[in-house]
């Protein structure tokens, strides 16, 4: 072949090549937020006269709000039944822009709000044990963004049980009535619980982890309405990734306890969460801590066990796994006993080994007291020797590399 032929086809070639890399990513449905749907418990219904006899939230209306953790130019909202009684009848939703941006605020921005549409209607009706997507909001959203849904329910849902996610840490209002479209709720009743709303999406060529864990990731003893949970820690240090949090306070792996266990809710709130490309699984000690001193070893292999199958059912969905190890609780006045604590060892010993998940993320090292690593340090204990303060919080979220999520994280802390 001539030289000048060749140089021609070698320009097509580099052409082409740095077209394609030039060219944005293909934006895609991701999820920006995420609450695990649970059953309520009946300490965490809605308070009278939002909870009658036989059914809730009857001619009422919920507002809460929720940070996104990526964004885009267009949102979609899940909203579940999944523990539901009864069909879940939702009248209206609308989203809307809280004032000042703020979490767990009443009140919106009164040009923002928009009405929220499934199958181009206004309303929709939640099957038992189902959930509902709504159709694509022109609705732009930012990263790290809090925004507000409200529902209104007519005739309310026919039961006394219903899917909430307790521990929000966040605050949700209640008031009687049609208020969808109402930028202030006066004499709205708090309450520091989700109702319903169990995702978030966004149009976008980002990527998610999601967080499967129990009420150390939920953010117990982090701040209400302050965002300071470790998984919102991280989502602040990474850029074009969204990090959704599927914990659920006294989760447990092997054995439902708040919530179904991990093995059980796998599929809905991983495997099934739109746009997953990794996970990180921090969960466990409440296995181990529940757990009979005479059985906490058994205990220990089942969860390893367990992991395993995670991480295989997880691999067939090409998710990468990280392992968080089990952070200290020596102390604890229901979980500390020697033969649990030789369990989370066990435990935390399989998880650093390499060859198991696909990174290590060495959260015990992170939290522990040097001068005794079966308890949590000082500084970052608040109070109960299990869960940590917002200076903890804020130390596991920073401890997690950002390289992990380039799709080229390896193993390592």
């Amino acid at each position: 072949m001539k030289r000048p032929l060749v140089l021609f086809f070698l320009a097509v070639l580099t052409t082409l090549f740095v077209g394609a890399s030039a060219r944005p990513a293909p934006s895609h449905w991701v999820a920006t937020w995420t609450s695990m749907p649970q059953l309520t418990e009946p300490g965490n219904m809605p308070p009278a006269p939002f909870t009658g006899t036989d059914r809730v939230l009857d001619n009422a209306s919920l507002r809460e709000t929720a940070q996104v953790t990526t964004g885009g130019p267009r949102i979609r909202l899940r909203f579940s039944n999944a523990f539901g009684g009864a069909p879940l009848p939702l009248t209206a939703v609308s989203v809307a822009r809280p004032v000042s941006g703020a979490a767990g605020v009443s009140a919106v921005v009164p040009g923002s709000i928009t009405g929220v549409t499934f199958h181009g209607k206004p309303s929709t009706v939640v099957p038992q044990g189902a959930q509902v997507v709504s159709d694509p909001l022109a609705f732009p959203v930012r990263s790290l963004e809090n925004i507000t849904v409200t529902a209104y329910l007519a005739n309310g849902q026919a039961s006394t049980s219903i899917t909430s996610h307790p521990g929000s840490r966040t605050t949700s209002y209640l008031m009687a009535g049609n208020q969808v479209a109402s930028p202030e709720l006066p004499g709205a009743t708090p309450v520091d619980h989700w109702y319903f709303l169990s995702g978030i999406e966004v149009l976008s060529p980002a990527s998610a982890v999601a967080v499967i864990g129990d009420s150390i990731s939920d953010g117990r003893g982090s701040t209400t309405n302050g965002n300071d949970r470790w998984p919102n820690v991280l989502a602040s240090r990474l850029h074009g990734v969204s990090v959704v949090n599927q914990a659920a306070g006294g989760n447990r792996v092997l054995q439902d306890g708040l919530g179904p266990n991990v093995l059980a809710r796998l599929d809905r709130d991983l495997l099934s969460t739109s746009g997953v490309s990794w996970a990180i699984v921090f969960e466990g000690v409440n296995d181990i801590g529940t757990a009979t001193p005479a059985a906490a070893s058994d205990v220990a292999a089942q969860l390893i066990d367990a992991y395993d199958q995670i991480i295989t059912r997880a691999h067939a969905q090409d998710i990468k796994v990280y392992g968080a190890t089990i952070t200290a609780f020596g102390g604890n006045t229901g979980y500390d006993a020697p033969e649990r604590e030789a369990a989370r060892q066990q435990v935390n010993a399989w998880i650093r080994q390499p060859g198991h998940f696909d990174a290590l993320l060495d959260f015990d090292k992170v939290t522990r007291d040097p001068a005794k690593p079966s308890q949590l340090l000082p500084a970052y204990d608040v109070g109960d020797h299990l869960h940590l303060n917002p200076d903890g919080y804020r130390a596991i979220g920073n401890s997690v590399p950002e390289q992990l999520f380039d799709d080229h994280g390896g193993w390592g802390s």
